[in-house]
């Protein structure tokens, strides 16, 4: 099988399960973001340990898993309840490097809860936020965010391939430039006012800002990805994704654009309750 064949079936399928995931359902959605999640995180195990630096893998997974399912449970639970549940599973990392003999247990701690934070977080604060408190699941401010991430990309690579000429972080990325930056964020913008017209539950205004954040936060988090990968000289986070690479490789963009549009979403929600 050829590599744009592998690339185009494997980015069929990954469109369909994403996309069907997270509109059947809250609950189809909470498990596929806790699988990819999981995964994830292990991928981000296994680079540490490429580096040179051995968190625990197991206890950093089941820890992540007890902070995934609390943070779907933030909408039910008093928040403060949920951070002092969840802060006590968070030390035994501490606890349990006492058993391992290490010689790096700050490096080993230091990645567990890396981990956590930077795979981990993403994915539960989404959950968290769209809990249907109501009764009611919309998927519609979720699939949006995904859209115009996925825009980006493309965008990015359609007018960076044939007119990318001054590089946008050489050092990082060297493929990467200004022309494609610009050209994936002007795709996104237009992607993100013509959902504007479908997904009404956010103002037009809003979806272009928006698409403003994700664009910058979601190629901030593909250079971010590139760092580490360079830094232990590997081209691809993973292999699960045939022709695509592994999940760090397909999430960068959500890893470090979720905290800043949910941060706006938060901000838009609570300057409406107090008008």
């Amino acid at each position: 099988m050829s590599n744009f064949l592998q690339r185009t079936l494997t980015g069929a399928l990954f469109l369909v399960i994403m996309i069907g995931g997270i509109v059947w359902s809250y609950w189809s959605m909470l498990l596929l973001f806790f699988i990819i999640s999981m995964l994830g995180l292990s991928e981000f195990y296994k680079l540490a340990g490429i580096a040179g630096i051995h968190p625990q893998k197991w206890l950093g997974m089941a820890i992540g898993a007890v902070i995934f399912f609390l943070a779907a449970a933030d909408a039910r639970l008093n928040m403060y309840f949920v951070f002092m549940l969840g802060f006590p599973f968070i030390i035994t990392l501490f606890f349990a490097e006492l058993y391992r003999n290490s010689p790096t247990p700050f490096q080993n701690i230091a990645f567990g809860l890396l981990g956590i934070i930077y795979v981990l977080l993403p994915f539960a604060a989404w959950t968290s936020y769209l809990f249907p408190g109501n009764g009611i699941y919309n998927p519609h401010i979720l699939l949006g965010f995904f859209f115009i991430l996925w825009t980006n990309d493309t965008g990015a690579y359609i007018v960076g391939s044939p007119l990318g000429k001054h590089k946008l972080w050489e050092r990082i990325s060297p493929k990467k430039s200004w022309e494609g930056f610009i050209g994936g964020m002007a795709f996104s913008l237009a992607v993100a006012y013509l959902i504007s017209h479908y997904f009404t539950d956010l103002s037009p205004a809003l979806w272009i800002m928006l698409g403003f954040i994700i664009s910058i936060f979601g190629t901030l988090g593909d250079l971010v990805k590139s760092m580490f990968k360079r830094s232990i000289n590997i081209k691809d986070s993973g292999n699960i994704l045939p022709g695509h690479g592994g999940i760090l490789d397909r999430f960068d963009g959500l890893l470090l654009s979720t905290p800043f549009v949910l941060a706006l979403l938060y901000i838009v929600n609570w300057v409406k309750q107090m008008m």
